[in-house]
């Protein structure tokens, strides 16, 4: 019982750590191939401090309610996703509980900035929801795929059976699903080309425009969660997961700057650009993984 109550404490303090590393790396990383020097890595922490200690604004209680539901979603999903040996809620749920408590995240955002009545937001939650629609689809069926594969909901039961065998994104059946997990990977992190709902240029920052103090330090915190999620959900179901939580960080540091290539080289999408491009060929390569997993089970 004591261990599973440090576990419950220990597994989001971790996967903050996590995230805002990855917040200030990528600032690095980017920085380094504008050929500039860039922040420091611990930016991000000192901008959260500096930030819960400026006046904030809020424009109601639906406003205040939002980042808290949003961050409570990301925080109940890190429970369930095993890191390396670390899993809070390893007898509880599943796979699909953890498809439907990811859509927390936005909603409680669009709770949030839907309050406050900006223009610039209404755009930002109209283009995220609309984006979020756009993967869901591939991402529901890649996990009916790695569900079919393993006959299980259970992510702890996926992880093991790879450990003892070989990971997922090398196995024949799942290679297609892997590929297009990796695909949305980017939409569901929000980077480009498809960061459409911040759009500093377009929209500045969609959602977070009318953000400040306190309620921008949560959406940062909130933004390193679903980070640590996203890559955490990849390497659990395809990487095989990990024994030791340092390989397991590895893995996701990888997979990261990955995602960060991408980022760099690619411009931004238009939102009918996007959903195009998830609904054909992420879409496409999850529906073939998905039959070819079933002829091969059956």
């Amino acid at each position: 019982m004591v261990t599973k109550v440090i576990q419950i404490i220990l597994s989001p303090i971790l996967a903050l750590i996590v995230g805002v590393f990855f917040l200030g790396l990528a600032r690095k990383i980017m920085a380094r191939i504008h050929w500039r020097y860039g922040p420091p890595l611990i930016q991000p922490v000192i901008d959260m401090i500096r930030l819960f200690y400026q006046k904030s604004v809020s424009h109601g209680r639906i406003f205040d309610l939002g980042i808290i539901l949003s961050l409570a979603g990301s925080i109940v999903v890190i429970l369930f996703l095993p890191f390396g040996q670390i899993c809070s809620l390893s007898g509880s749920g599943g796979l699909l509980v953890i498809l439907y408590i990811m859509l927390l995240a936005p909603l409680g955002l669009a709770l949030s900035g839907g309050q406050a009545a900006n223009p610039n937001i209404s755009i930002g939650i109209s283009r995220k929801l609309i984006l979020s629609l756009g993967y869901e689809v591939p991402l529901l069926l890649v996990l009916l795929s790695i569900m079919t594969h393993y006959k299980t909901i259970s992510i702890i039961e996926v992880v093991k059976i790879q450990q003892s065998a070989s990971w997922s994104i090398i196995s024949f059946p799942l290679f297609l699903s892997g590929l297009s997990y990796f695909l949305i990977l980017p939409a569901i992190l929000g980077i480009r080309p498809f960061d459409v709902g911040s759009a500093p240029q377009e929209i500045s920052s969609g959602p977070m425009v009318e953000y400040g103090g306190k309620y921008l330090a949560l959406a940062t915190i909130e933004h390193a969660l679903v980070l640590f999620i996203s890559i955490a959900l990849f390497v659990n179901l395809f990487l095989g997961g990990a024994t030791n939580p340092a390989i397991f960080f590895i893995k996701m540091l990888v997979v990261f700057v990955f995602g960060l290539c991408i980022n760099a080289v690619f411009p931004r999408f238009r939102i009918e650009q996007a959903i195009k491009y998830l609904w054909k060929w992420p879409t496409l390569l999850a529906f073939l993984g998905l039959v070819l997993t079933l002829i091969v089970r059956n």
